[in-house]
């Protein structure tokens, strides 16, 4: 590789800078919400008094719901309006979102979760195509791509938990939610401003007239429309107690749903979306690869929920006469990831000029089995904690150490993996349906963290680690299978 070859486009850094803004929203109102829905009514703070079950079913149905909807925004780019657009018009809904949350008000806390689902659903899936848009030659040099870009990622990952949480949990909630807005808004400004960057990547690339693309618009959108008047009935119909379903009800019934979701469509294009033998081959790596990257989103994404949760009552968080917030400690892996992502990006690259980089296959597996060891961790300091003698948060960091390296093993690697696969005209359908595995499994760690409520922590992050850890030797010996299926891609 000349060094020429190895410089990464202008456009990958304002990419870089916008999805470190969102990220910075995101993971600053993430660390907040569990904390804030199971927080006390009468305090100088109040928070929403819900109990963990339905406090930690909410936060799997909206990170749930934020992922599952990159689906219908990959088709928005894709045939409507390109990932450009589609990145710039999530960011102001997102924006919207948080600010809707600031203001202290049940019915505008809610309001403001379904913004922040639809403004997500439209830009994450989109922004990382833009990112594979720069780099058409594919290669060793996107994935090094990617995994500078999940540095910027992390970077938001790292300060928005530290700016949100202690405006949140030390000042007020909503201050906090506010602080994720301003976030979304510096992000959105950044972005325009670095157009002339990004060239002709993500621009709409469409064979329809115009007057086909406003009919389709028109029967898309008011299908949305009908969608989310059904959704507000139904959720009338709960609130109001006409039907007896309870919000885990809900999440279960979710997890089957999205199950289906995922299962009907990698059906539906292999077997009938006018794809060759080659195609379909890769198509069916991108669903293994979709089921592995739910199981370790199960239980990757206790991190907001349960792991939140051990975090503040049964963590020392003290240091010397004060003790910080428990959403800090949201900040840990996401540092690791910012020491660690640019060693990752520069390794793969000098593992494969040596013809020695694991296949994504391997590199799925060994993310299973980090993460696996990092619930070992924590199930261990566990096993005698109390809120009365805590465990030390040392238990936590090591765990996050580990969950990093999982997590560069597989998420950006993922990323990397499923625009290499794609057929070029499914590119933002399948990159959605990477963020819907994720959605599923969301969804499934916000109801393992329920469990808290009638089960210790130590024998909840162990089964956690049994499972993962199954699933990654599983993955290790269907390595040789995927990677032939993989074909020419490297």
């Amino acid at each position: 590789m000349t060094a020429a070859s190895a410089r990464h486009p202008r456009g990958l850094y304002t990419l870089f800078f916008t999805e470190m803004w969102e990220r910075f929203s995101y993971y600053g109102m993430r660390a907040l919400l569990v904390l804030f829905m199971t927080g006390a009514t009468a305090t100088a703070n109040p928070g929403m008094g819900l109990d963990v079950g339905t406090a930690t079913a909410i936060y799997g149905l909206y990170t749930g719901l934020v992922y599952l909807l990159g689906l219908p925004g990959g088709w928005v780019a894709d045939r409507l309006w390109g990932q450009r657009k589609a990145v710039f018009v999530g960011g102001c809904i997102i924006a919207a979102g948080h600010f809707s949350m600031a203001v202290p008000s049940t019915f505008m806390f809610f309001t403001g979760l379904a913004l922040i689902i639809v403004g997500t659903g439209l830009l994450k899936p989109n922004v990382s195509s833009v990112v594979a848009d720069l780099y058409p030659e594919g290669g060793t040099r996107r994935d090094a791509g990617f995994s500078i870009f999940y540095m910027g990622i992390n970077l938001g990952a790292l300060a928005g938990p530290i700016v949100c949480g202690f405006l949140g949990e030390d000042v007020n909630w909503h201050w906090g939610f506010s602080a994720a807005g301003v976030g979304m808004v510096l992000g959105l400004i950044q972005f325009r401003m670095g157009y002339g960057a990004l060239g002709n990547a993500g621009v709409l690339r469409s064979d329809q007239t115009p007057s086909q693309l406003k009919r389709l618009s028109r029967q898309f959108f008011g299908g949305c429309a009908a969608v989310a008047v059904a959704l507000g009935v139904f959720g009338l119909l709960v609130s109001r107690g006409v039907l007896a379903v309870t919000l885990p009800d809900i999440a279960a019934s979710f997890v089957w749903l999205v199950a289906a979701v995922i299962v009907i469509y990698f059906v539906f294009v292999i077997f009938w979306g006018g794809h060759d033998p080659i195609e379909k081959k890769k198509i069916a790596t991108i669903f293994w690869f979709a089921i592995l990257a739910t199981v370790f989103w199960s239980g990757f994404e206790q991190a907001g929920s349960s792991l939140n949760l051990f975090a503040r009552d049964y963590t020392d968080r003290s240091i010397g006469g004060w003790e910080y917030p428990a959403s800090l400690l949201q900040s840990v892996n996401a540092f690791f990831i910012v020491v660690f992502a640019p060693i990752f990006g520069w390794l793969w690259v000098w593992l494969a000029n040596r013809n020695a980089n694991p296949s994504t296959p391997v590199k799925f597996a060994f993310g299973l089995l980090w993460l696996a060891a990092g619930f070992l961790v924590v199930a261990w300091g566990a096993a005698n904690a109390t809120p009365e003698n805590p465990a030390s948060a040392s238990w936590l960091v090591v765990m996050y150490f580990f969950h990093t390296v999982g997590e560069l093993a597989l998420s950006p690697i993922g990323l990397s993996a499923v625009t290499k696969l794609a057929p070029a005209r499914r590119l933002s359908q399948l990159m959605g349906m990477w963020f819907v595995a994720t959605s599923l499994g969301n969804v499934v760690a916000g109801l393992v963290a329920g469990r808290l409520e009638s089960l210790a922590p130590a024998p909840l992050f162990s089964t956690v680690a049994m499972i993962i850890g199954g699933a990654g030797i599983v993955a290790l010996a269907a390595s040789p299978l995927i990677k032939r299926l993989m074909g020419d891609v490297k």
